[in-house]
Protein backbone atom coordinates (compact mmCIF):
# COMPACT_ATOMS: atom_id res chain seq x y z
CA UNK A 1 0.00 0.00 0.00
CA UNK A 2 1.23 3.60 -0.78
CA UNK A 3 1.36 6.54 0.92
CA UNK A 4 -1.45 8.00 -1.09
CA UNK A 5 -3.39 4.87 -0.69
CA UNK A 6 -3.17 5.34 3.25
CA UNK A 7 -4.08 9.09 2.85
CA UNK A 8 -7.23 8.15 0.98
CA UNK A 9 -7.83 5.27 3.62
CA UNK A 10 -8.29 7.75 6.22
CA UNK A 11 -10.18 10.17 4.57
CA UNK A 12 -7.26 12.98 4.39
CA UNK A 13 -7.48 15.25 1.67
CA UNK A 14 -5.62 17.92 2.28
CA UNK A 15 -2.25 16.21 3.08
CA UNK A 16 -0.39 15.55 -0.03
CA UNK A 17 -2.78 17.57 -2.86
CA UNK A 18 -1.80 21.22 -3.68
CA UNK A 19 -2.22 23.57 -1.13
CA UNK A 20 -5.38 26.01 -0.89
CA UNK A 21 -6.03 28.48 1.41
CA UNK A 22 -9.48 29.80 2.43
CA UNK A 23 -9.90 33.55 2.82
CA UNK A 24 -12.78 33.42 5.75
CA UNK A 25 -12.66 30.88 8.69
CA UNK A 26 -13.27 27.46 7.50
CA UNK A 27 -13.27 24.71 10.10
CA UNK A 28 -14.42 22.68 7.69
CA UNK A 29 -11.11 21.80 6.14
CA UNK A 30 -9.89 20.63 9.60
CA UNK A 31 -9.32 16.41 9.14
CA UNK A 32 -8.58 13.74 11.00
CA UNK A 33 -6.82 10.22 11.06
CA UNK A 34 -7.03 7.09 13.55
CA UNK A 35 -4.65 7.16 16.71
CA UNK A 36 -2.78 4.14 16.50
CA UNK A 37 -2.49 4.15 20.08
CA UNK A 38 -5.37 4.98 21.63
CA UNK A 39 -5.20 3.45 24.91
CA UNK A 40 -1.88 5.19 25.64
CA UNK A 41 -1.99 8.85 27.04
CA UNK A 42 0.22 10.99 25.62
CA UNK A 43 0.62 15.11 24.29
CA UNK A 44 0.73 16.38 21.34
CA UNK A 45 1.36 19.83 20.71
CA UNK A 46 1.50 22.33 18.28
CA UNK A 47 3.19 25.31 18.16
CA UNK A 48 1.71 27.94 15.63
CA UNK A 49 4.31 31.10 15.99
CA UNK A 50 2.45 33.09 12.89
CA UNK A 51 -1.83 33.52 13.60
CA UNK A 52 -3.21 36.17 12.64
CA UNK A 53 -6.51 37.74 13.29
CA UNK A 54 -8.36 40.82 12.39
CA UNK A 55 -9.57 42.87 15.14
CA UNK A 56 -13.37 42.74 14.67
CA UNK A 57 -13.74 46.86 15.82
CA UNK A 58 -10.92 48.40 14.01
CA UNK A 59 -9.83 46.13 10.93
CA UNK A 60 -6.39 45.97 12.53
CA UNK A 61 -4.31 43.26 12.04
CA UNK A 62 -3.20 41.19 15.10
CA UNK A 63 -0.60 38.59 15.76
CA UNK A 64 0.01 35.59 18.03
CA UNK A 65 1.89 32.44 18.73
CA UNK A 66 -0.80 29.94 18.94
CA UNK A 67 -0.14 26.55 20.99
CA UNK A 68 -2.18 23.57 21.42
CA UNK A 69 -1.94 20.29 23.15
CA UNK A 70 -4.39 17.60 23.11
CA UNK A 71 -4.15 13.99 24.72
CA UNK A 72 -5.95 12.22 21.92
CA UNK A 73 -8.44 10.17 22.15
CA UNK A 74 -9.51 7.75 18.87
CA UNK A 75 -8.79 10.62 16.66
CA UNK A 76 -6.31 13.04 15.82
CA UNK A 77 -5.98 16.29 14.19
CA UNK A 78 -4.08 15.94 10.87
CA UNK A 79 -1.81 18.94 10.81
CA UNK A 80 -1.67 20.28 7.40
CA UNK A 81 -5.25 20.61 8.04
CA UNK A 82 -4.61 22.29 11.23
CA UNK A 83 -2.52 25.08 9.10
CA UNK A 84 -5.13 25.36 6.95
CA UNK A 85 -8.10 26.13 9.38
CA UNK A 86 -5.56 28.19 11.47
CA UNK A 87 -4.87 30.31 8.04
CA UNK A 88 -8.31 31.07 7.22
CA UNK A 89 -8.68 33.00 10.76
CA UNK A 90 -6.20 35.68 8.71
CA UNK A 91 -9.44 37.70 7.08
CA UNK A 92 -11.53 36.77 10.24
CA UNK A 93 -12.51 39.28 13.28
CA UNK A 94 -12.95 38.22 16.54
CA UNK A 95 -11.25 39.31 19.97
CA UNK A 96 -8.26 37.77 21.00
CA UNK A 97 -10.01 35.29 23.70
CA UNK A 98 -12.99 34.65 20.84
CA UNK A 99 -10.22 33.28 18.52
CA UNK A 100 -8.75 31.06 21.49
CA UNK A 101 -11.94 29.63 22.46
CA UNK A 102 -13.47 29.03 18.70
CA UNK A 103 -9.96 26.91 18.08
CA UNK A 104 -10.47 24.60 21.17
CA UNK A 105 -14.03 24.01 20.45
CA UNK A 106 -13.95 22.99 16.57
CA UNK A 107 -10.50 20.74 17.79
CA UNK A 108 -13.10 18.98 20.29
CA UNK A 109 -16.16 18.96 18.21
CA UNK A 110 -13.31 17.59 15.52
CA UNK A 111 -12.10 14.55 17.52
CA UNK A 112 -13.18 14.37 20.94
CA UNK A 113 -9.73 14.54 22.17
CA UNK A 114 -9.45 13.35 25.85
CA UNK A 115 -7.90 16.81 26.69
CA UNK A 116 -7.29 19.54 24.93
CA UNK A 117 -5.86 23.51 25.67
CA UNK A 118 -5.11 26.06 23.72
CA UNK A 119 -3.12 29.07 24.49
CA UNK A 120 -3.23 32.55 22.97
CA UNK A 121 0.26 34.52 22.99
CA UNK A 122 -0.82 37.50 20.96
CA UNK A 123 1.39 40.53 20.62
CA UNK A 124 1.39 43.85 22.15
CA UNK A 125 -1.37 46.47 20.85
CA UNK A 126 -1.47 49.34 22.51
CA UNK A 127 1.64 48.51 25.23
CA UNK A 128 -0.85 45.55 26.30
CA UNK A 129 -0.25 41.68 25.35
CA UNK A 130 -3.17 39.58 26.04
CA UNK A 131 -2.61 35.53 26.23
CA UNK A 132 -5.70 33.40 26.80
CA UNK A 133 -5.88 29.76 27.76
CA UNK A 134 -8.90 27.50 26.89
CA UNK A 135 -9.01 24.12 28.36
CA UNK A 136 -11.45 21.01 28.15
CA UNK A 137 -11.43 17.26 29.66
CA UNK A 138 -13.75 14.78 28.71
CA UNK A 139 -16.80 14.89 30.77
CA UNK A 140 -17.17 12.09 33.86
CA UNK A 141 -13.48 11.12 33.21
CA UNK A 142 -9.97 12.18 34.70
CA UNK A 143 -9.56 14.39 32.28
CA UNK A 144 -12.40 16.23 33.47
CA UNK A 145 -10.76 16.98 36.78
CA UNK A 146 -7.35 17.60 35.30
CA UNK A 147 -9.00 20.38 33.34
CA UNK A 148 -10.19 22.04 36.12
CA UNK A 149 -6.80 21.55 38.08
CA UNK A 150 -4.79 23.20 34.95
CA UNK A 151 -6.85 26.22 34.50
CA UNK A 152 -6.74 27.23 38.47
CA UNK A 153 -2.64 26.81 38.21
CA UNK A 154 -2.39 28.92 34.81
CA UNK A 155 -0.20 31.65 34.90
CA UNK A 156 0.19 32.09 31.18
Amino acid sequence: MTNTDNRKDEGLHALGSKTKYSMDYAPGVLETFANKHPENDYWVQFICPEFTSLCPITGQPDFAEIRIMYIPGERMVESKSLKLYLFSFRNHGDFHEDCVNIIMKDLVRLMQPKYIEVVGLFTPRGGISIHPYANYGRPGTKYEQMALRRLESYAG
